[in-house]
C-alpha cells in the first residue's frame, strides 16, 4: 500500500473514532453520561464476576486514575459500588447496582438506534471485511 494511503487511512479511522464517540456522548448527554461511563458500564454488564479496579481499567483501556474518576461519578449517581476484597484489603471490586440495569438497557437501544444509522447503505461483507483489517492491524500494533 502506498505511504499516503496508509497515513489517509490511520487519518479516517481516528476521526471516524472521534465522530463516533461525539455523536454517541451527544445522544447519551440526556441521560447524564458519556462514553466513558457507558464503557465502563457496559463491561460490567456483561462479565460473568465482578472485577477489580485494576482488572477493569485494563479491560477498558484506561489508566487507573482515570478509571477512579468514572468510578466516583459513577457511584455518585448510584450506579455502580465498590466492595472490598475480603483477601487484599487495599483491592476494590467493581458492581453494577440494581439502579444501573433499566438505565444500561436505554443505553442500549440509543447504542443499537445510531448504529443502524450509521451503517445505513454498508453491506454486512463490507462491515466483516473492515472487522478484519482491524484485527490485523491491531495484532501488529500489539506484536511484541
Amino acid at each position: 500500500m502506498p505511504q499516503y494511503s496508509q497515513h489517509s487511512f490511520g487519518l479516517q479511522l481516528a476521526l471516524l473514532s472521534r465522530a463516533w464517540r461525539a455523536e454517541l456522548d451527544r445522544r447519551l448527554a440526556n441521560l447524564g453520561l458519556s462514553q466513558a461511563r457507558w464503557l465502563v458500564l457496559r463491561h460490567l454488564s456483561v462479565m460473568k464476576s465482578p472485577p477489580t479496579q485494576r482488572e477493569l481499567a485494563q479491560i477498558v483501556g484506561v489508566e487507573g486514575p482515570t478509571l477512579a474518576r468514572l468510578l466516583d461519578s459513577l457511584e455518585s449517581q448510584r450506579l455502580v459500588k465498590r466492595v472490598t476484597v475480603p483477601e487484599d484489603r487495599r483491592a476494590k471490586r467493581v458492581t453494577l447496582t440494581e439502579q444501573a440495569r433499566p438505565l444500561i438497557e436505554q443505553i442500549e437501544t440509543i447504542a443499537s438506534q445510531m448504529r443502524s444509522e450509521v451503517f445505513v447503505g454498508i453491506a454486512e461483507e463490507d462491515v466483516r471485511r473492515c472487522e478484519d483489517v482491524h484485527e490485523r492491524i491491531l495484532a501488529n500494533l500489539t506484536r511484541e
